[in-house]
């Protein structure tokens, strides 16, 4: 499953997504081992609703741990140091306004932000406030203005 690309990550994110394995693998991997095992006393198996959502459920959080696993496996710290400068950077928030004056908040983190792989996280990266940025979206380029710049929360 591994992209064997690195992931980058401040410590907070990395924090983050192990807290989430933890839950994952320990009370979240019993509640549906408990409803399989409650499901597989209602009888035949074959016409058993209950039974076949709860294995669907279990295929589901196997591979959501097995994604998280991934990511950890590849994470790469890195420095959280706020820049100097005002720079974007992986953990920063950005609040950047669209073409439309829209105000809208991001944060540049593959772990439930904006990714820096993204068209919008690739173009903010190393921008500044009061930078224009030029987003190569799938569906059409577009322009933005960095507002302001928050460095990673430790």
């Amino acid at each position: 499953m591994s992209r064997d690309k690195p992931e980058p990550m401040t410590p907070a994110q990395k924090q983050r997504l192990e807290s989430q394995l933890a839950e994952l693998e320990g009370p979240r991997r019993k509640e549906v081992v408990q409803a399989i095992a409650t499901a597989r006393a209602f009888g035949d198996l074959s016409e058993n609703f209950e039974y076949h959502a709860a294995k669907n459920d279990q295929g589901l959080l196997e591979a959501r741990i097995r994604t998280i696993r991934d990511r950890l496996d590849r994470a790469v710290v890195v420095d959280q140091a706020p820049s100097t400068s005002g720079e974007v950077g992986i953990g920063s928030t950005v609040d950047v306004e669209d073409e439309n004056g829209e105000l809208i908040t991001v944060e540049i983190s593959s772990v439930g932000g904006v990714s820096p792989d993204s068209p919008l996280g690739g173009a903010l990266l190393g921008a500044s406030p009061g930078d224009i940025v030029e987003v190569a979206a799938p569906r059409g380029s577009w322009r933005a203005r960095v507002v302001a710049v928050s460095p990673p929360a430790g």
